[in-house]
């Protein structure tokens, strides 16, 4: 019998993720792994979606989504990027942003086509791609920076280009691309006729004074680009899954026609209680963002105690750390630590297409300072050969 699987996930092995967080139950470790908050999320927005599970409609709302919700994410990249969105046609309410991106692949990719993506990247753009019959044209960004050289760039655009798929804020190189970079991406996007796709759920994670500035906002893009946003970002409730799309009718309307084979519709209680989450006052977003950069300080002063190379971190829940001088590859280290110290990272090395022998090592940093400190205390006690204590967490 040949093989019932589908090449494309045949060949795909166990994602970093699902092997780090067994070994992690297995050893009892601080999981700095999976990136997700240790969290409940905004006790209102909670409240909202309970209320509208018990008192509201519970049988399949619109396709698009709840008007409220496409009307709630209209007004908000208006009231932070000054986006002019008709939420009746140019918004798409998804299962998550991760739907989003899949919907955006088979709607708007044919076979042979080629889409650029920035390594490290999000590892589900891969398979995402490959499963549209595209194929994948990686730039690798370097650390400690992560800088765009626009040569790279402009020569992986050949004649099949058809997209371009963007993470800003970055995952994993919690990179926040430059006015520069996103000028060098808005000018070959425009002279090559190419779709942006805009991976931007990590948009209201953004340290050190800056603000997320949306490529869609860019002269000449907001008729090429989609924006993808993430209320499980936002709001720390990544167990929701509701994203959302928005971008000219053309694009999301193609959107709309994977999205009703995909999921077809988003839980409206949770859509509910998003709509009254984006809602919510500037003041919310700001202090979502200054906390995150108050827990990345935290951790980064650990680890820099301890000797480690901090990498830069603009944006997102991460922060990654150079393990040359343990003389391991990122992979090993990480392995070693969660065996021997009770602590669980990620290595990068699965973010690229073709896997590097890196030394780059991701923590999440979106957990309750007692965990933060706990991490550190069992990296202190591994580095100095003392067995860290498995006090429960």
């Amino acid at each position: 019998m040949t093989s019932p699987v589908n090449p494309i996930y045949r060949d795909l092995g166990t994602t970093i993720f699902e092997v780090m967080s067994r070994l992690a139950l297995q050893h009892d470790a601080v999981n700095l792994g999976q990136g997700f908050p240790d969290e409940p999320g905004p006790d209102d927005v909670r409240q909202a979606a309970a209320d509208a599970l018990i008192d509201g409609w519970n049988q399949y709302p619109p396709m698009l989504g709840l008007p409220e919700l496409r009307r709630a994410v209209a007004d908000h990249d208006r009231r932070f990027y000054g986006l002019d969105l008709d939420p009746d046609s140019e918004v798409l309410v998804t299962s998550g942003a991760t739907e989003a991106l899949a919907a955006a692949c088979l709607a708007l990719l044919s076979p042979d086509d080629e889409v650029i993506v920035f390594e490290p990247l999000y590892d589900a753009y891969l398979p995402m791609i490959r499963r549209a019959g595209a194929v994948p044209r990686p730039v690798r960004l370097d650390p400690p920076d992560w800088t765009l050289d626009p040569q790279a760039l402009a020569a992986v655009a050949g004649p099949r280009c058809r997209m371009v798929l963007l993470n800003d804020p970055m995952n994993p190189a919690a990179k926040v691309w430059s006015p520069a970079e996103r000028a060098a991406l808005s000018a070959l996007a425009q002279e090559r006729d190419l779709i942006v796709v805009c991976d931007e759920v990590y948009e209201h994670l953004v340290f050190d004074g800056q603000h997320h500035a949306p490529l869609m906002a860019e002269a000449g893009m907001a008729q090429r680009c989609l924006r993808i946003g993430s209320a499980g970002k936002t709001f720390s409730l990544t167990g929701w899954k509701v994203g959302y799309a928005v971008g000219p009718q053309p694009l999301v309307g193609a959107l709309a026609k994977a999205h009703q084979f995909l999921t077809f519709t988003t839980p409206p209680n949770l859509q509910a209680g998003v709509a009254h989450g984006l809602a919510k006052p500037d003041g919310f977003f700001a202090d979502l963002s200054a906390r995150m950069q108050a827990k990345r300080d935290r951790l980064a002063v650990g680890l820099d105690r301890l000797g480690f190379q901090v990498l830069p971190c603009q944006g997102t829940y991460f922060l990654n750390i150079d393990v040359a001088d343990s003389g391991m590859g990122a992979e090993a280290f990480c392995r070693r630590l969660v065996a021997e110290a009770a602590l669980a990272a990620i290595p990068l090395s699965p973010f690229y297409d073709r896997r590097p022998d890196d030394q780059v090592v991701r923590f999440c940093f979106a957990k309750q300072d007692s965990v933060l400190d706990m991490a550190v205390d069992r990296l202190a006690g591994w580095l100095h050969g003392r067995v860290p204590p498995r006090a429960a967490l």
